[in-house]
């Protein structure tokens, strides 16, 4: 299945994300900040039992979805940046918390990506990725969506496929 791969090591050594969108409703190319943000809870996310992120936002912005991944949502956080402060391993960035904020839609229906298109050090690509042959640190995570990242962090095999 054909697949967007972010390889979090070349987007994190970027200087400064010039990546455009396509998307009419991502003003200042807030699709790719949903995206890392979505590979980093996924990924990186060292899904605390107890949560401090969690419990430290008063607006109930943050949760966990059936697979601990944290979600957020996106209409009821307010940029207060509690839950960084909280995170005991500084996973939860600043860049990732502004106000208002949408979701990347993968483009689903178009055939255009400009996010790869415009991604000077190459850190997004199209790749063909099924979940059960996939190349070293490299972790399926949604129907659209892969993620190459050197660290393995990672706790639960069901929801990050990894080749052993």
């Amino acid at each position: 299945m054909k697949r967007i791969l972010l390889d979090l090591e070349k987007c994190d050594n970027c200087p400064e994300c010039v990546v455009k969108c396509s998307y009419i409703y991502h003003p200042q190319n807030k699709g790719i900040t949903s995206l890392r943000e979505f590979a980093t809870f996924a990924v990186v996310c060292h899904r605390c039992e107890e949560a401090p992120c969690i419990n430290s936002c008063y607006h109930n912005a943050l949760a966990k979805d059936e697979n601990k991944i944290i979600k957020r949502a996106k209409f009821l956080c307010t940029s207060c940046k509690t839950c960084t402060h909280a995170c005991p391993f500084g996973v939860i960035f600043d860049d990732f918390l502004d106000f208002l904020d949408s979701k990347c839609d993968f483009c689903i229906g178009r055939n255009k990506h400009l996010c790869i298109e415009t991604c000077t050090h190459k850190a997004l690509e199209i790749l063909d990725i099924d979940k059960d042959d996939i190349a070293q640190n490299t972790y399926v995570i949604s129907d659209y969506l892969a993620i190459k990242h050197p660290k393995k962090w990672f706790l639960d095999d069901k929801v990050l496929y990894k080749k052993k």
